[in-house]
């Protein structure tokens, strides 16, 4: 079938689909989710084309990578695979682990819980403060060298962070937060990245569900919902929101689209090597991510939501831990 989504290529030659499909709300953050409402949406998301999909070995604690293994049986060679290493929650907090070691480990369990022989872009999730970066991709590389993995990724990675890593091996995808409430990457980590011709994987592009207009109220959350901490969500900084959201919706609906698809369309518009990974656990929300890519912005449109949603719109931080985003990794001694 030929699909509508489009694809684009990220990096040195990682063709993906145009739209990817972010699977950790399947098992964790987002409230409960439905096993088998989880692997339908996949299949659908195969099913329309949209085929880079997007885990990583922290979801769930594992759960993910199983649950997206499960669903790609059989189906391996319809998608592009993406998981990452690195992070692990821990009742102390986020614990990173960058370490040559720890790389290989984690590698060889991903491969199990996904049940396939390569992953096609293997990202460090976050960057580790204490081992120096050029440690832990070199690590990454000898991966490419033994066919495990295809391309490299960073996430959340500084602009010194990302020369540095370039320098030891290609690095094909920056994955970021970026949206319409979110363009900090655009200060300096996008032309840097672009630099360096790494392709750019936008998450949370809908604004962790905020931008579609679904979420009226804290109150919206359920108990296990990580949104809840979040200061966004939270008290006036959530009222002040609403308002850039208010706007989003009121320009939408004079196109004949939902808040939502603007907003994946105004990150689609950012790029071609621009890949925004919507993540959802059910079938409905991927059909309306899908229809994304027919929602077409004039220069004038583009610049009406720049005057919308100017960088920095967004009231309250990204995370109650600021130190969380855009790591740095020490300097190699001598």
């Amino acid at each position: 079938m030929t699909s509508a989504i489009g694809t684009r290529t990220l990096g040195d030659g990682l063709v993906v689909s145009a739209l990817g499909l972010g699977c950790m709300g399947m098992s964790q953050s987002y409230g409960a989710a439905d096993r088998d409402e989880s692997l339908a949406t996949i299949a659908r998301s195969l099913h329309l084309g949209i085929t880079f999909l997007d885990t990583s070995d922290v979801y769930g604690s594992g759960h993910n990578e199983e649950l997206v293994g499960e669903a790609i049986a059989g189906r391996r060679d319809e998608v592009q695979l993406a998981t990452k290493f690195s992070l692990t929650h821990t009742p102390e907090g986020p614990r990173i682990d960058g370490r040559p070691e720890n790389v290989r480990a984690c590698a060889e369990a991903s491969l199990r819980r996904l049940k396939v022989d390569v992953i096609d872009l293997y990202y460090q999730h976050r960057v580790d403060p204490a081992v120096p970066i050029e440690d832990t991709v070199g690590a990454m590389a000898e991966l490419v060298a033994q066919g495990k993995v295809r391309h490299l990724g960073l996430s959340e990675a500084s602009a010194a962070s990302i020369r540095r890593a370039a320098a030891v091996h290609p690095i094909a995808a920056l994955q970021s937060e970026w949206s319409l409430w979110t363009r900090d990457v655009e200060r300096e980590v996008l032309g840097v990245a672009r630099e360096h011709g790494i392709g750019i994987v936008p998450f949370s592009p809908l604004g962790r569900g905020f931008l579609t207009g679904a979420i009226t109220s804290p109150a919206d959350f359920g108990e296990d919902d990580f949104r809840r901490n979040q200061p966004r969500f939270q008290g006036e900084a959530f009222q002040a929101n609403l308002r850039l959201v208010d706007a989003v919706r009121e320009m939408a609906a004079e196109k004949g689209a939902t808040a939502g698809q603007l907003a994946l369309a105004w990150v689609l518009a950012k790029g071609q090597d621009v890949v925004p990974i919507p993540g959802t656990k059910r079938r409905r929300y991927l059909e309306e991510n899908a229809g994304a890519v027919a929602v077409e912005l004039s220069a004038d449109d583009l610049a009406r939501l720049d005057s919308i949603a100017p960088p920095d719109v967004a009231v309250g931080g990204r995370y109650p831990d600021a130190a969380y985003a855009y790591g740095d990794s020490p300097e190699r001694a001598g």
